[in-house]
């Protein structure tokens, strides 16, 4: 069952309004009712959690119009794909104190746009603090990006391993700023090795808990245009190494018996054994793609793509496993809109409410005070 009053979660913070991961974003989502902000975590070359939502950072800053750090450019290998640009693991976190935040969609978001170069780069640390003054109790949603590339694959601009545990960074910062209260803390990623290991090893160790949310990249067909999005990167970087799958994913191979045998998909992980392996083994929930719950499709000669009419399974399925779902992202721009079954464009607040109705236990969005609107009006009409 869904619970009685579902999360708004501020993604990025109200990065409709702010530049994302700034702690303007923060503040402001806080400020406009959000249950929960959601800071994604990279590292620095010193070691410490910054809040960018990709560890190539010419998007969201001003590094590339920063002369000084102009032989910083290059090219590394994300998660299968090739990825030129800065990267803050090759800066220090006094270089990237150094930097600026910027509109990452300035043609769309030109009231953020507005912003651009009036704010820093927040740390964990600061979005942990931020949460903890809020006038009322506020949680956090980090999310660990890419921790196989910095754990195993990745290297800095010198060429010296990585070898950084995003987990390990994760849970020390929540101990160090005395963060601790479990029903506050979810953290998300869209592997599961290192969900795992927070679980069976990283936690436990501090003394800590905390709500674990395995996100869900798409789950339709896998093709070549959608294949990194479809496959979770660890489950495919282990198995293409030949690691211990069973080591590392305990119990998996029971009720998944094509692992090891083909690439695992999220649309594999969606079978409700694999949900009832999730939640015995780690999960409180999953955070699945809004746009395979309702699914949808692009008909000709019309811009916006339309809703099916139909709601994925995967929903009642989680819920039957004793699985939380939170669904990502709600955005109310245009470019973002779809129409319903009949063509009509359907506002945000209307595709929250389809979602609500189908069950949904909490949602991402970019713009926390329709998502609190929605939320709460859908709320007065069931009672």
């Amino acid at each position: 069952m869904p619970t009685a009053t579902p999360l708004v979660i501020a993604h990025r913070g109200a990065s409709a309004y702010r530049p994302e991961h700034t702690l303007a974003s923060y503040a402001l989502a806080i400020e406009q009712g959000a249950d929960v902000i959601e800071p994604d975590l990279v590292p620095t070359r010193d070691g410490v959690l910054i809040c960018r939502h990709e560890n190539e950072i010419s998007g969201t800053t001003d590094v590339a119009a920063r002369p000084e750090f102009a032989n910083r450019r290059t090219r590394k290998r994300i998660d299968g794909e090739e990825v030129e640009g800065w990267f803050a693991e090759d800066f220090t976190l006094a270089e990237i104190r150094t930097l600026r935040a910027r509109e990452r969609l300035p043609q769309l978001r030109g009231g953020s746009a507005r912003y651009d170069g009036e704010f820093g780069i927040p740390t964990f640390a600061e979005v942990i603090a931020l949460a903890a003054a809020a006038p009322r109790p506020v949680a956090i949603y980090p999310e660990t990006k890419h921790p196989t590339f910095f754990a195993h694959e990745g290297r800095y601009l010198d060429g010296t391993p990585i070898h950084v545990s995003l987990g390990t960074l994760l849970v020390e910062e929540l101990v160090r700023s005395g963060f601790t209260d479990a029903t506050r803390i979810y953290i998300q990623s869209f592997e599961l090795a290192n969900l795992i290991e927070l679980r069976d090893r990283l936690l436990p160790a501090a003394g800590l808990d905390a709500r674990l949310m395995q996100l869900f990249g798409d789950t339709g067909t896998v093709t070549a245009q959608n294949r990194d999005f479809a496959l979770p990167h660890d489950l495919r970087w282990h198995a293409q190494r030949g690691d211990d799958l069973d080591a590392l994913y305990p119990g998996l191979r029971e009720v998944l018996p094509v692992l090891g045998q083909s690439p695992v998909s999220y649309g594999d992980l969606g079978a409700p054994a694999v949900l009832h392996w999730m939640q015995a083994r780690y999960a409180y929930g999953i955070a699945p793609w809004k746009d395979n719950l309702l699914p949808r499709s692009t008909v000709p000669d019309e811009v916006l793509p339309r809703l099916s009419g139909t709601v994925s399974p995967l929903i009642a399925a989680a819920h039957a496993a004793g699985l939380k779902v939170h669904t990502y992202t709600l955005r109310a721009d245009p470019g973002f809109l779809v129409a319903d079954a009949d063509g009509r464009t359907l506002p945000m607040p209307q595709e929250i409410a389809l979602l609500l109705a189908a069950g949904i236990d909490g949602y991402f969005t970019d713009f926390p005070d329709l998502g609190v609107a929605a939320r709460d009006g859908w709320k007065a009409k069931a009672n």
